[in-house]
Formats: C-alpha cells, structure tokens, sequence
C-alpha cells in the first residue's frame, strides 16, 4: 500500500509539472504574489511570449 501512495505521489508531482502548476506556484513564490486569474494570465503570456520569441536554428 505504501508503495501505492509512493507511486501516486510521483505520477501527480509529474502532471503537476507538465501542465505548469509547479511552474506558476514558483512564480507566485519568487514575485510574493497570491494566486488570481489574472496573475495567471500574466505568467502564461510572460512564459509564451519567451518560448515563441526565441529564433530556431536550422
């Protein structure tokens, strides 16, 4: 059982990160701000803005 619990606790750890939940908790962390739509907002265009403004090469 405890390795059930084990298992269940690194598979939501790992969704949390794919869908950027622990990335925004840092946010919020590092900027002392308290979770609100349009903080999440914020952190979404800020962290979109980077991925697509950044030239590919080859």
């Amino acid at each position: 059982m405890k390795r059930l619990r084990t298992f269940a606790r690194i598979v939501a750890g790992l969704l949390r990160e794919l869908s950027d939940e622990s990335a925004y908790e840092r946010y919020l962390a590092a900027h002392g701000r308290e979770h609100s739509g349009e903080e999440w907002r914020r952190f979404s265009e800020t962290r979109l803005r980077m991925k697509y403004s950044k030239p590919k090469c080859c």
